[in-house]
């Protein structure tokens, strides 16, 4: 196999029988949302019957908690298809729940008490059961507030030509999803290299209401501002850091990227090594369960990366059991804030950014990641989490300091091109104009959205649960001011029909009890 680097993979690409390759990219996007009380306060009603039945509503559905509703785009290969989706299934659910609202930030709203935060209730089948309990496991092992937390997921997959065209220009003789396997990997190995950059730029979670530490006290250096909420000074997305989705227990797991094979057996290593943590919170098998299983992992799920390989599984399959039966088949990004400026969670020029951004981590040579140097890249972006707004900060690339600057803006010359390389395939500048844009964030941190949201919330002394409550209010009022854009109201609502119908049919399908269904799930894994 021929080893090219990023220029000459850019140049062959952008002519000849490879130009056009990138078209046809497919995306698909998952928001999060917390439901709302009128008052800010987190709504302990169910999930909104008539958006559907929670487990078989494949559009809409809940994440964690009751409250925190889940929009699911199809797959879709045009951008503008996928956000008009996004907001046709916003709009519906708005309107089937009363006065309550959608949060329109990452991080939770003012929550009195962790009991507020009710476990998300997906029926009485097995399937439905075991996701209820694997999230009460969550809730023992982590604490309910986490359960409030809200991001957006954004998944991606490159089209055939693409293959076939790298699989021309280097020469390589392997079978096409072997190659799409080790590409997407590289892919992943060079975003966990330089992921600081997306929460640099997109970060939305600098700032917190105080109820979200429920007492207890924490080592970072929070400020206070007027109006009491408290936030870093130069922070960019908590929820990506100490406070967010962590899970100490997993520090010292060895889930490595750089081989299919070995990031499966790292995954179910993780899944069946008992925790001294958990040991003693009942699982599954006794009388009053409070957790699936008392491993480090309850389920490959539970893995909390910002970044995943996947397929799609059939049914009863794990997802490291779909991906050793067919290989990678896209990829899933977890690192993006809610972003509190759009009233969809994201913006058409976040997904701009992402196609270029993915397909730079895609083409640039990428070499193996160690686990110190997976370490290394956890490392440089928690600082970046803390700190990534202080033009001092310094991060580690290969044993050398370099500041945030200089890495940002080497990385942005090379964004630069590939954007030019795609913009090459449809005619336009839509790439080129995105890139050139957010690299001023590079030389001004405060056009970051994290330097924005502060600057709103200093100056003018909002506290960030009536910015949050007033933004919610504009956002429902746009959503009923506009008109559908791909779905319509009916076809939304023969989905939530059907769902219930589908619910149904899972139930009848069940022919074991809950301890014999995980008995059996637990022996596949």
């Amino acid at each position: 196999m021929k080893q090219l680097d990023l220029n000459t993979k850019l140049d062959l690409l952008s002519g000849g029988v490879h130009r056009g390759a990138f078209k046809g990219i497919k995306r698909g996007i998952e928001r999060e949302a917390l439901r709302i009380q009128e008052s800010g306060k987190i709504a302990k009603t169910p999930h909104p019957e008539k958006t559907g039945h929670a487990l078989t509503n494949g559009h809409i559905t809940t994440d964690f908690s009751e409250s925190l509703l889940e929009f699911i785009t199809p797959v879709s290969e045009n951008p503008e298809e996928t956000l008009a989706q996004l907001s046709d299934l916003q709009k519906f659910t708005l309107a089937n729940m009363g006065d309550e609202l959608l949060w329109p930030l990452s991080m939770p709203c003012f929550i009195e008490d962790e009991e507020d935060i009710v476990l998300a209730q997906f029926g009485t089948s097995n399937i439905g059961k075991m996701k209820t309990l694997y999230r009460e496991g969550l809730k023992n092992r982590y604490g309910s507030m986490m359960q409030a937390i809200a991001g957006v997921h954004f998944n991606i997959s490159f089209p055939e030509q693409v293959w076939q065209s790298l699989q021309s220009i280097s020469e390589d003789k392997q079978a096409q999803q072997t190659f799409i396997s080790q590409q997407y990997l590289g892919l992943i190995r060079n975003f966990k290299r330089e992921m600081w950059l997306i929460s640099y730029l997109f970060g939305a979670s600098p700032a917190l209401c105080p109820s979200f530490l429920q007492g207890k006290k924490s080592d970072l250096p929070f400020k206070t501002l007027e109006n009491g909420a408290i936030y870093l000074e130069y922070g960019t997305a908590l929820r990506l850091g100490d406070l967010g989705y962590t899970n100490s227990a997993q520090s010292s797991l060895k889930v490595m990227y750089n081989d299919l094979d070995e990031y499966i057996a790292g995954l179910r290593e993780a899944i069946r090594c008992r925790s001294d943590l958990y040991h003693e919170i009942p699982d599954y098998r006794a009388a009053e369960p409070k957790q699936l299983n008392r491993n480090i992992l309850q389920i490959e799920n539970e893995f909390y990366s910002p970044i995943r390989p996947k397929r799609n599984a059939k049914s009863g399959e794990t997802p490291t059991q779909a991906l050793e039966r067919g290989g990678i088949e896209y990829i899933e990004i977890r690192a993006l804030d809610v972003n509190p400026f759009e009233h969809t969670g994201i913006s058409l020029e976040q997904i701009h950014f992402l196609d270029v951004f993915l397909t730079y981590c895609l083409l640039k040579p990428s070499a193996e990641l160690t686990f110190d140097a997976q370490k290394l890249a956890g490392k440089n972006l928690r600082q970046v989490v803390n700190q990534g707004r202080c033009t001092e900060l310094e991060l580690e690339r290969e044993g050398v300091p370099v500041t945030v600057k200089q890495w940002g803006s080497e990385i942005f010359a090379d964004l630069g091109r590939v954007a030019r390389m795609l913009d090459s395939n449809s005619g336009k500048s839509v790439y080129v104009e995105v890139i050139e844009k957010l690299s001023r964030a590079i030389e001004a941190p405060a056009l970051t959205f994290s330097g924005q949201l502060l600057s709103q919330l200093q100056n003018r002394t909002l506290e960030q649960g009536s910015m949050g409550l007033e933004l919610a209010n504009n956002y429902k009022q746009l959503h009923q001011d506009v008109e559908y854009g791909y779905y319509d109201e009916a076809e939304l609502a023969a989905f939530a029909q059907q769902s219930f119908e589908d619910e149904e049919a899972v139930r009848a399908g069940d022919t074991v009890d809950f301890t014999s269904f995980l008995d059996d799930y637990f022996s596949r894994a």
